[in-house]
């Protein structure tokens, strides 16, 4: 039932500048991705759930799994507007939508995700707090969220057909001291081929997150494309052949 407070709700205003563009001066996935995630920060801070709010108990947040749909990608100089909140939770899982609009109101991109919490200590997964479940009775009625991210996805490789390496630098860790999460994604395209960049729009993206990459990781990234437009990727540590993400985009 929703309680009578204020549905938790948070909208955000970026303008889209040069560093988020690519050489068609359109945003790319990783700065629209990394500018939701902004909106995100912004809402668990004032809910008091925030990085710096869950260090006293060793915890933090790790996105699972992202789900994103795209209308069209803004260009150098738009202003979009980011709404975001969670959107239930369930066993270990925490779920958070995102909408982004135009400066016209019209949605051009949407996306489901899953967050787990790790134990910072241990490096392992750990249960929800009471303190956050507590905010259950504030969310938005549940008919208005996207489509639940399923925890599970097609990893199916069934050959490679492109391959780029990189190494885990120090500017590419996030506050967890892991390989930001932009990072396994921008990596991940940087494999397909010019073709696909260049005059290709993606319009669905989904990315299940496996392991962490540390600093001085050497990881490769692998890329397959399935049928035509559908590409699967993945990105795994060059010593050992660990997983790290998988990722499947479609373009058109």
């Amino acid at each position: 039932m929703t309680s009578p407070l204020k549905p938790i709700l948070h909208e955000a205003e970026f303008q889209i500048r040069t560093y988020d563009i690519d050489s068609r001066k359109i945003a790319t996935l990783p700065a629209l991705v990394r500018l939701m995630q902004e909106a995100a920060m912004e809402q668990v801070i004032k809910l008091g759930i925030s990085v710096w709010d869950l260090e006293p108990h060793d915890i933090s947040w790790i996105l699972m799994r992202n789900h994103m749909e795209i209308v069209r990608l803004p260009k150098l100089g738009e202003k979009i507007r980011v709404r975001t909140h969670p959107s239930g939770f369930e066993r270990v899982y925490t779920y958070r939508d995102f909408r982004i609009f135009d400066q016209d109101g019209e949605q051009i991109a949407s996306s489901s995700t899953a967050w787990l919490l790790m134990n910072t200590k241990t490096r392992r997964l750990t249960r929800i707090p009471p303190f956050i479940l507590n905010l259950e009775d504030r969310l938005p009625a549940p008919e208005t969220y996207l489509p639940r991210v399923n925890t599970k996805m097609d990893k199916e490789m069934a050959e490679i057909h492109w391959e780029k390496s990189f190494r885990v630098n120090w500017h590419d860790l996030d506050f967890n001291k892991h390989l930001n999460n932009t990072y396994y994604i921008q990596w991940m395209l940087e494999s397909l081929p010019q073709r696909i960049l260049d005059h290709k729009q993606l319009v669905d993206m989904q990315v299940q997150y496996q392991a962490e990459a540390l600093l001085e990781d050497r990881v490769v990234s692998q890329c397959y494309e399935k049928e035509n437009g559908h590409f699967q990727h993945r990105l795994v540590k060059e010593e050992d052949g660990k997983e790290l993400a998988y990722l499947s985009t479609i373009w058109k």
